[in-house]
């Protein structure tokens, strides 16, 4: 095989996964909190309508987006954890693997 399309494995970088595990979680909470505040928004009108009040908005930021982000972002921040150290784990474990199996070639 030539040399040019022999790959050389990539030592996976430890300081990557923190910044990972960041990215995911901003992401998630940020999308359930947008989520959750217009779901929580649809039920403060639908609930004012049916009383027949005015409807006071803060409540569907306050009681209802902002606890049910925090509570999703706590979960995706375990679990990407969990996740990502063991993705660094298995990709250190391969490459050790994969450079000796091209030492014994």
């Amino acid at each position: 095989m030539p040399k040019f399309l022999e790959s050389s494995p990539r030592q996976p970088r430890w300081y990557f996964v923190p910044v990972r595990i960041l990215a995911v979680t901003v992401i998630v909470t940020l999308l359930s909190f947008a989520i959750s505040l217009f779901l929580g928004i649809c039920a403060v009108l639908l609930a004012a309508k049916l009383r027949g009040f005015s409807p006071d908005l803060r409540v569907a930021y306050r009681f209802i987006a902002a606890p049910a982000a925090a509570i999703v972002g706590a979960i995706v921040l375990v679990s990407a954890i969990f996740l990502e150290v063991g993705h660094y784990r298995r990709a250190k474990t391969l490459n050790r693997m994969e450079r000796q199996m091209s030492r014994a070639d």
